[in-house]
């Protein structure tokens, strides 16, 4: 009887220490999960990110370029001095 007994309470504490492990492993897998899902998030912010300033970028240039600043004769005048100054550093470089 006192047998029995003594094989009893190791099966009831390997039972025990049974569960806690496996509550251990899947508070080891949640802590995992949790660590996957931030550096999952942080790596889509950053090319969110890159992605917005991207798009930004682009209309903020679309709007410079339709900008009334830059028609009409100083554009032309700002090219034509652009080119001739282009010109003459040529011809200096050649003589």
């Amino acid at each position: 009887m006192k047998t029995e007994d003594k094989g009893r309470k190791w099966m009831w504490l390997f039972l025990g220490l049974a569960l806690a492990l496996k509550f251990y492993f899947v508070q080891e897998l949640i802590a995992a999960f949790v660590l996957f899902a931030i550096v999952f998030a942080a790596i889509v912010f950053v090319i969110l990110s890159l992605y917005m300033l991207q798009k930004g970028w682009e209309v903020a240039v679309a709007r410079f370029v339709e900008s009334p600043r830059l028609s009409g004769s100083g554009l032309k005048a700002g090219a034509r001095d652009a080119m001739s100054s282009r010109g003459s550093v040529a011809q200096h470089q050649v003589v």
